[in-house]
């Protein structure tokens, strides 16, 4: 039940955070707006989580997970309700920015749940079915939004995620329990720092260059089915809430397999390299104008989802209970600011070049992000030992 729960709050939140792109169409028609200030806009939310991550975490880590994830998702649902009254655009992106702020809780303490209920080797799968609510969030803004916004404008499409938001919260307060909190002298750092390694800090390396790919996909995919390739938005939407889908499982397959494996990191760095050749296929396709540039769309929208809960679930393994909370916001801030910044910036490159430009400015990401994973972690707290001079691991 908790896993359910925790689910359906990830699936609220990633909806209206990440899934704001298919309200482009809304965004423009609505209020007269250009393909760059609507990617600007619809930033906002990512720009809120950036300064509300680390201290939902550290909250988390004090006062545990329920009152964080209900209090969260009610100041987001509050906040999208309050967008369907303003007028001026600045007003619209600080209700916007107010969202994404409350609904930070949601990445911190839904994962700190996620450590406490389950054991090393079960947490891979648990993870990936937590995680798989981010691209179920999104397909559910890509099947619902634009035929929604196209009958009952934006404002139609903000009643529902605001609906979504609130719903999560009340189920959280009524269902959810917190974990047993760790005695003192548990956890595997003793109090300390995990910070005292570079683990950590690759990890979150890694996974900040990684959104880079997954948010130049998932931020104009949409608009370049529609603008590059004549899709109506209608039909696209449901294309790629499919691709979602197709990515949700894809999570669920990875946590098992480094469950299996006993290892988050050496998945993580094979999906890196996979991630940075589907897109290279992607951007040439797009420069060319070949048909070949849909499919492989179709197939990023899928595999750059896979990394985000193999790198979770590590950063929160590493951290140890004590830690987790302000760990886990730390990892999501980082992949947030380069969340935040991608849209605007691939937009300007689209409005200055083109689509296939801006995809191939996301290939190197993914391939310097493979280099930055940790070689050796194991699937409990700790870093697994480095080989003594002289002897053969093998």
């Amino acid at each position: 039940m908790i896993l359910i729960v925790g689910l359906f709050a990830m699936i609220a939140g990633c909806a209206y955070q990440y899934g704001l792109p298919y309200l482009i169409p809304a965004l423009r028609a609505d209020k007269g707006l250009s393909l760059r200030e609507a990617a600007t806009l619809i930033s906002c939310p990512v720009a809120g989580l950036l300064i509300a991550l680390a201290l939902w975490g550290i909250a988390a880590d004090r006062w545990g997970e329920r009152i964080i994830l209900s209090t969260g998702l009610t100041v987001a649902g509050l906040a999208l309700l309050a967008a369907t009254t303003v007028t001026g655009i600045p007003a619209l992106g600080a209700c916007f920015f107010v969202a994404g702020a409350g609904g930070a809780s949601i990445h911190a303490a839904s994962g700190r749940l996620i450590l406490g209920w389950f054991a090393a080797h079960e947490r891979g799968l648990a993870m990936g079915v937590r995680q798989t609510g981010q691209p179920l969030g999104v397909g559910l803004a890509a099947l619902t939004l634009p035929p929604l916004a196209s009958r009952a404008g934006l404002h139609g499409g903000l009643y529902l995620l605001a609906a979504c938001c609130l719903a999560a919260a009340l189920l959280v307060g009524v269902l959810v329990r917190d974990p047993e909190r760790p005695e003192a002298g548990d956890d595997e750092h003793r109090g300390r720092s995990p910070y005292r390694t570079p683990v950590l800090w690759r990890i979150h390396a890694a996974s900040a260059l990684l959104v880079v790919p997954q948010f130049a996909v998932s931020a104009f995919a949409l608009v370049y089915l529609v603008d590059a390739r004549g899709w109506d938005a209608a039909t696209a939407g449901r294309v790629l809430a499919v691709a979602q889908v197709g990515g949700a499982v894809a999570r669920l397959v990875v946590g098992h397999w480094s469950d299996r494996v006993g290892s988050r990191v050496r998945p993580m760095r094979t999906l890196a390299v996979a991630i940075g050749v589907i897109v290279l296929v992607l951007a040439a396709g797009a420069l060319s104008g070949s048909s070949a540039a849909t499919v492989a769309l179709l197939a990023a929208a899928v595999l750059t989802v896979t990394t985000n809960g193999l790198a979770f679930t590590a950063v929160a393994e590493y951290a140890g209970r004590s830690w987790a909370g302000r760990a886990l916001g730390i990892q999501n801030t980082g992949q947030n600011l380069l969340a935040a910044a991608t849209p605007p910036v691939l937009g300007t490159l689209v409005a200055g070049a083109s689509y296939g430009a801006a995809f191939a400015t996301a290939v190197a990401f993914p391939l310097v992000a493979a280099l930055l994973v940790p070689g050796r972690l194991g699937t409990g707290r700790t870093a697994e030992p480095e080989p003594e001079p002289g002897l053969d691991r093998s």
